[in-house]
């Protein structure tokens, strides 16, 4: 796995390396690298040294810098000089590029292609509101990936996802970079009820790709409309697989559910460490799965497929206890 070092002046490292992680998980092969005003170059040099030093891959590794031709980038370039084939350095270093980084790590194993990736995601996480600021180039560019909606057609399913969570970081990374969507569909009623949820929701969408919140019916209404969604693809997230059902019986076209995080609560029982379920939980799956969905067990594009045959026959095992 690339390492991935991020330094900057003063803790602003340490600080969007809490941030990253408690947007995408813990990460491992990640150091924050710090210059402290009592501190001069050498001291961050070897700090850099250090943090090389505990990585697993010391030939891959990508180092994130505040500010161009500052301090800790200069010490980061002189160690760059003799690696210049593999690593790479990125300056500007904000939430969108780490959070790109991170899901660039599950499908990428070169320093220079995570650098090149994340570019995108750097630039494109600047926005402005009102957006009549924004400038004339970034606005088309914003919406680039929705120049079809209207066209004639039906939305073509990209992904249908359980997540108790909803689009959060595994979602709006490494989900949307393997499946391109142009529209990721919160599909609740909860949701689309709750202001402050919709919002966060819609606003967390990642550059290039619109967020919406929608009742199970209205999406069930909007899946049959064959006039206004040619060329969008979208991805479906759900809270929990009742409403998937709901969906599937309204007559949404989906072959396969991605099953990803389903929330313990009282009454539920957890046979893996992402998943919980109480009895109407294995009765819905039982009833998806007579209706002729396959399932799709994984958080991330790049984990392994859990059976969830077995997940649930372990899952009933425990509710009977």
């Amino acid at each position: 796995m690339v390492g991935i070092i991020l330094a900057s002046h003063g803790d602003f490292a340490k600080g969007i390396l809490q941030s990253g992680t408690m947007i995408f998980g813990e990460q491992e092969n990640v150091k924050a690298v710090t210059l402290m005003p009592s501190e001069g170059p050498n001291d961050v040099k070897a700090k850099m040294k250090d943090a090389i030093a505990s990585f697993d891959n010391q030939d891959e590794v990508l180092i994130l810098v505040d500010l161009w031709g500052g301090t800790p980038f200069n010490q980061a370039n002189s160690l760059f000089e003799e690696h210049k084939d593999k690593w790479a350095i990125v300056a500007g270093l904000n939430l969108p590029m780490l959070i790109e980084a991170f899901g660039s790590r599950l499908s990428m194993e070169s320093a220079q292609e995570i650098a090149a990736s994340i570019l995108n995601s750097a630039k494109e996480g600047v926005k402005v509101r009102p957006e009549k600021l924004e400038p004339v180039a970034t606005a088309v560019t914003n919406g680039a990936n929705n120049r079809s909606a209207g066209a004639p057609g039906s939305f073509e399913y990209v992904l249908a996802r359980i997540d108790s969570r909803l689009l959060h970081g595994q979602v709006a990374t490494a989900w949307t970079k393997a499946m391109n969507p142009t529209r990721i569909i919160v599909v609740s009623d909860d949701v689309s009820r709750d202001e402050l949820r919709r919002n966060l929701i819609t606003q967390a969408a990642p550059p290039g790709v619109k967020a919406h919140v929608v009742p199970v019916d209205h999406m069930i209404k909007l899946a049959k409309d064959k006039d206004h969604f040619g060329g969008q693809r979208a991805m479906l997230l759900f809270e929990n697989p009742q409403d998937v059902l709901r969906a599937v019986e309204g007559g949404i076209p989906l072959k396969t559910v991605n099953v990803g995080s389903m929330a313990h609560s009282k009454g539920k029982v957890q046979p893996n460490k992402v998943l919980a379920f109480d009895q109407n939980d294995i009765d819905t799956f039982n009833k998806l799965k007579k209706a002729g969905l396959n399932f799709d067990v994984r958080k991330v594009p790049n984990d392994s497929k859990g059976n969830m045959d077995e997940i649930l026959k372990k899952a009933q095992e425990e509710l009977k206890k």
